[in-house]
């Protein structure tokens, strides 16, 4: 654990209790705070207490003697409509920050000499594959590595601060609203589209906040940049004119001057005036795909000053085997393939999905998001059959029909990869895919992307043993 000594001697409201809460909440104690922690769910806070939480309803306490606010990231404090303990907090002048911010002041309290290296990840998608895949060309090549933020176990839970450690820090909108003090010695932005707009109001609030992953940064201090969107090439070339700290762009889709760069599957460095070959990630069985090209590219700029040997870093690219519920191989019933894509959320990460195979018997929906699939379209030609699940069914079937996609409305996620299965094995196409990649939050159905991801595993791991058995007729 991290002990957080910022708020030694002071009172602190710690409201939500899940990883991030809980282990911020453990900090705090250890560090000397008087911690009055909350959840609306009476479950949550069971736990908490069976945790060691000191737990106390924050409805019923006097907040003017609080000296901040903890609030889970995913908790609003402005849109769509504030929480309730935004609204205490606000009106006694007490800060609301997140995990994240304590970490950075724990980060800051310490001398330069006993500092670790910190490197963060920002952006739309591909952050928790970029986060990854940096944390085990790390440890691969021998460093002291923690992976943490929105990715994995809270950040406070994390060992503690050292010189020499390396922490890899995934980084969402929802907690770098609430960072102010962090400062990275590698900041990575992968890309920007819409999404979380109901939290954030509009597109270039989300910039915004997304262009704090590099506030602090001093000149010694690097920068990545994703340049294959319009929005966040926008933002290399202002970092690049205000000439502040070191700047290396990466594309997976043309050939950089200078930077890190993938043509024809092969990842090529160009940073110093010398253009090197690290690899071909054609090679990269869990890196398929163009958008997991860029990753490839930023996580290879965000480790390449670091000292590690090249060709040790092309192997530990290759030997990468991928994030759980992100273009995950389950394996095969007969010819039929099945990919848990659950962490496809928004329309941008299943458009990676759906360009990436075809013939695909496509699992889609659940609480949508305000473009819903129509942003899809020009991939719908990969589709063989859609089933809709969720409450976005009726939604996606008037999508679906407008563009004569053929689809059923399945309702549940078990119905559907039954019907999926039947209908994959039954149409003779070559190669085909049964995938969930829901385009959708999982709110409606499930608590999180990671548990309906667990199911769709569980029922496609069922059909390929009863199938290795003969037992499907």
């Amino acid at each position: 654990m991290i002990r957080s000594n910022s708020y030694k001697g002071k009172k602190v409201a710690v409201f939500g209790l899940g990883l991030t809460g809980v282990s911020a909440a453990l900090s705090l104690a250890a560090g000397g705070a008087d911690v009055f922690a909350w959840d609306d769910n009476d479950a949550s806070v069971d736990l908490a207490r069976e945790r060691g939480v000191k737990v106390e309803n924050l409805a019923k306490v006097d907040w003017s003697f609080f000296d901040a606010l903890i609030l889970s990231p995913g908790i609003p404090d402005k849109l769509p409509r504030p929480h309730w303990t935004a609204i205490k907090a606000r009106k006694h002048s007490i800060p609301i920050i997140c995990d994240i911010e304590l970490f950075a002041r724990e980060l800051n309290l310490l001398p330069y000499e006993q500092k670790p290296k910190v490197i963060t990840i920002t952006g739309t998608n591909g952050k928790s594959t970029t986060t990854a895949l940096i944390g085990h060309i790390l440890s691969y090549c021998g460093k002291d590595v923690e992976i943490g933020g929105n990715i994995g176990q809270g950040i406070m839970g994390l060992q503690r601060m050292h010189a020499g450690k390396y922490y890899v820090i995934e980084l969402s909108s929802y907690q770098l609203e609430r960072t102010y003090s962090l400062r990275s010695d590698v900041a990575v932005l992968l890309n920007l589209s819409p999404d979380h707009l109901d939290r954030h109001g509009r597109f270039d609030n989300y910039t915004d906040i997304k262009k704090r992953v590099f506030n602090n940064q001093l000149p010694q201090d690097t920068a990545v940049i994703g340049v294959d969107t319009a929005s966040t090439k926008l933002i290399f070339s202002d970092l690049t004119a205000k000439n502040g700290r070191r700047i290396i762009p990466v594309s997976a889709g043309k050939s950089l001057g200078r930077g890190v760069s993938v043509v024809n599957s092969r990842l090529y460095s160009n940073i110093n005036g010398k253009c090197v070959e690290i690899c071909d990630l054609s090679k990269a069985k869990a890196l398929s795909g163009r958008h997991n090209h860029q990753n490839a590219a930023a996580a290879y700029a965000a480790v390449q000053s670091i000292g590690l040997d090249v060709i040790k870093v092309g192997q530990a690219i290759l030997s990468f085997s991928g994030l759980p519920h992100r273009m995950e191989n389950l394996g095969f019933a007969g010819p039929v393939m099945f990919v848990n894509d659950s962490k496809a959320t928004n329309s941008d990460s299943t458009m990676q999905a759906l360009n990436t195979y075809s013939n695909i018997f496509w699992i889609v929906g659940g609480k949508s998001k305000s473009d819903g699939i129509e942003p899809l379209t020009h991939y719908f030609k990969n589709v063989t059959k859609s089933y809709l699940i969720g409450e976005s069914a009726p939604k996606f079937h008037k999508t679906l029909t407008k563009y004569n996609v053929e689809h059923k409305i399945s309702g549940t996620l078990e119905k559907a990869i039954i019907c999926a299965t039947r209908d994959a094995i039954q149409s003779e196409q070559p190669n085909p895919v049964v995938m969930l990649s829901p385009s959708c939050s999982s709110f409606d159905q499930f608590e999180n992307f990671a548990i309906r991801g667990d199911a769709f595993r569980s029922h496609a791991n069922r059909i390929i043993e009863l199938f290795s058995k003969e037992e499907i007729k």
